[in-house]
């Protein structure tokens, strides 16, 4: 089940997003980045329909490195995104000074790939996640590594997107069951 299948399963009500998955394929991005995107956001979305398509689409685009390497991002950021919302809400201010004391390695090795997919892998997860700290983190970081203003903002696209899709098909599942 790849997109087309998962855009015609969709209700009617929700044409726009079926429409708007053309945003995978017509953004600025490059196709390893665009698809790697794609399936990370559709990892942490949670929808397992949604999973599969992306996985056999980002098959076609993305060699096994770049696979683990999407999964990576989406395995660190799902951590880090949680611990980040944390501490912008906490208001003592002694929580905030301490560390995470989190493990994080693959922040640094990148999950095995360029530094700039894995950042844009990273804001896509972190756009569904709406985690404010690691989106403005990870949108610099892009910039340094050379990708464009219309980079971002189509990565946030694809984000919303896919997350959209992964709600709308959770939420029809809940209905029929």
């Amino acid at each position: 089940m790849g997109y087309d299948a998962i855009g015609e399963a969709l209700p009617g009500y929700a044409k726009d997003l079926h429409q708007n998955l053309r945003v995978i394929t017509t953004s600025s991005l490059e196709p390893v980045a665009a698809y790697g995107a794609a399936y990370a956001a559709a990892l942490v979305a949670g929808n397992e329909d949604l999973i599969r398509a992306a996985e056999e689409e980002a098959h076609s685009h993305l060699d096994p490195d770049q696979m683990e390497g999407a999964r990576s991002a989406a395995a660190i950021m799902s951590m880090n995104n949680v611990w980040y919302k944390f501490t912008d809400v906490v208001t003592d201010s002694e929580v905030k000074a301490l560390p995470a004391k989190l493990r994080m390695n693959v922040m640094m090795t990148h999950g095995g790939v360029d530094v700039a997919l894995f950042e844009a892998w990273s804001l896509a997860v972190s756009v569904v996640n709406t985690c404010g700290t690691c989106i403005n983190a990870h949108s610099t970081q892009m910039r340094k590594a050379g990708m464009t203003v219309q980079n971002v903002v189509d990565l946030g696209r694809i984000a919303a997107v896919v997350k959209a899709i992964a709600d709308t098909m959770n939420f029809e599942s809940a209905r029929s069951s």
